[in-house]
């Protein structure tokens, strides 16, 4: 947004420049109205095409569309961009292409299962979808997850031990997961995504770490933000894109979260500054509630640099 609004401040410039001033009496021209962004909506398992517009964050958006077919927010699980399938490549993050059709994916049967922690790690990635809902985004092959076929890719994780966990971010669960005692059962109550006909059967799950898909329209997208209003940017550059990758996958593998908005935003916050000491004072100044460990943050630093020299 403030490289948009540079630019249309420096071509207002220009045209001052150019054109005579106004006379006394000519009354001062009116500021150039920004178009209404429009998106084009439908539940993933069917309904008629609704349109939505005037949010400024995930929970905003899921209340337009809730209200767009009559259904509480609460019912909305996660949306994905321009697919009705459960695909979490096309997963809405922190940015909407200003042509993409969002589905969103709603609540649909509960199911229960105990697994048995027979090692540190069950084999989960978990995300959540910024207004109170955690849910799965990854499942390791050969993982004691991976061995349980209720559970698949999509299912938000609703209880621990009959413990509610609506409302906790996604780094807190995968703790709550990590700190559970091996070799004692425990159950999961989870909510599958409510699946139209053609998507019933389907389980995906990946032991590989995939290229996020961006879809995007044009050269500017519609930026959602955990804090502060929505805004219109240009699409990453070729450097940002390839160190969130970098960042995304750091956060997979020490914290069991995949977080692209997350990802993001640490990496925009090195671009302020000049050495990893300072690096780790702002993160812990804007993200402090992640508690992040000092290796992790020096792991962060270091991919970013990479990716900064790879991209030139």
């Amino acid at each position: 947004m403030e490289r948009a609004a540079a630019s249309e401040a420096r071509g207002a410039e220009t045209t001052r420049g150019l054109a005579p001033p106004p006379s006394p009496s000519e009354p001062p021209a009116a500021p150039r109205a920004r178009p209404r962004l429009v998106f084009r909506t439908q539940l993933a398992h069917g309904s008629p095409t609704g349109k939505i517009e005037g949010f400024t964050n995930v929970r905003e958006l899921y209340a337009k569309i809730a209200e767009a077919f009559g259904i509480a927010p609460t019912e909305i699980l996660f949306c994905t961009l321009n697919s009705h399938k459960v695909d979490m490549q096309k997963l809405l993050g922190g940015q909407i292409g200003l042509e993409d059709f969002i589905f969103a994916h709603v609540r649909g049967e509960t199911k229960e299962v105990e697994v048995t922690k027979t090692e540190d790690a069950l084999g989960l990635t978990i995300t959540d979808n910024g207004a109170g809902y955690a849910f799965i985004k990854r499942i390791k092959e050969g993982s004691i997850i991976n061995r349980i076929e209720a559970v698949c890719v999509g299912d938000s994780i609703e209880a621990i031990n009959d413990h509610s966990i609506v409302g906790c971010r996604h780094y807190e669960v995968a703790k709550m997961l990590r700190e559970l005692p091996k070799s004692q059962p425990f159950t999961l109550r989870l909510v599958q995504p409510k699946r139209a006909f053609d998507m019933i059967g389907q389980r995906s799950r990946s032991s590989k770490c995939p290229v996020e898909a961006k879809v995007t329209s044009g050269r500017e997208t519609l930026r959602l933000r955990s804090g502060g209003a929505a805004t219109v940017e240009e699409v990453p550059s070729e450097f940002e894109e390839e160190a969130s990758q970098k960042v995304d996958d750091l956060l997979e593998s020490y914290m069991g979260i995949r977080d692209p908005e997350l990802a993001s935003t640490m990496v925009e916050t090195s671009k302020k500054t000049a050495s990893v000491q300072e690096f780790a004072r702002c993160l812990d100044s804007v993200l402090g509630e992640f508690a992040f460990p000092d290796e992790f943050v020096v792991e962060v630093w270091a991919a970013i640099g990479e990716a900064r020299e790879a991209c030139g």
